[in-house]
């Protein structure tokens, strides 16, 4: 029926409205103005605390498009003999599968893009679990080195087009993500999500001559 909600979000707190008129769920800084998505408890510009939520309008100009990527949260953790297939055709669907089709629908835009400015920019949200692979995670990690591999593999196909790719692969970063590990990695000892935004703003900085594959985030003491 038209106005139901009927489609679901990744995660909460993305999208709000209906699946005909959906609308981003943004935050706006009251202390400095810059808007953000999705909403951020405090701002990444002046780091104030003073923010509010902001929807989002449905058009615009697409600058950056940033695949992120979440694992299953119930349960991306199991032995090599407890794997469920529908859990593990969820993190091959999430993680992997929808970064091949962004690619495949996108490739016009990304080629007019590179086209026009030489320097068009897709930011693949891979892992740290990518680079080091570890017990119980077997599925998660292989879906994100298969990240930085395709991500690779993009930048040898589209880099003479103008169009260039990276793979951020970030250890534990303070969101709700990282719930399950705050016993064993204090939250103040993880990456911040301003280390993700910063490097984000880094990339959008340097010149079409300069393609940088993949960025590492890692704790200090963190080996890979």
């Amino acid at each position: 029926m038209p106005g139901q909600t009927d489609f679901v979000a990744v995660a909460d707190g993305l999208i709000a409205g209906t699946a005909d008129a959906p609308e981003l769920i943004g935050s706006r800084c009251r202390n400095c103005g810059v808007v953000a998505f999705p909403r951020q408890a405090s701002c990444a510009a002046c780091t104030s605390r003073d923010v509010e939520e902001r929807r989002l309008g449905r058009r615009g100009t697409l600058w950056t498009w940033t695949i992120q990527c979440f694992a299953p949260k119930s349960p991306p953790y199991a032995g090599a003999a407890d794997h469920q297939t529908k859990f593990v055709d969820m993190q091959l669907d999430v993680n992997l599968r929808a970064i091949v089709l962004f690619y495949r629908e996108c490739a016009d835009m990304l080629r007019a893009a590179g086209a026009e400015h030489r320097n068009a920019l897709v930011v693949n949200m891979a892992s740290l679990a990518g680079k080091s692979p570890q017990p119980w995670l077997s599925v998660y990690a292989a879906t994100k080195a298969a990240v930085v591999a395709y991500t690779s593999a993009m930048n040898k196909e589209l880099n003479s087009e103008g169009v260039k790719s990276v793979a951020f692969c970030p250890g534990f970063v303070d969101t709700d993500m990282t719930e399950f590990i705050r016993d064993t990695v204090p939250p103040e000892e993880m990456l911040r999500t301003t280390d993700i935004t910063a490097a984000l703003r880094f990339l959008l900085h340097v010149s079409p001559a300069c393609v940088v594959p993949e960025i590492v985030f890692q704790r200090p003491g963190e080996a890979i």
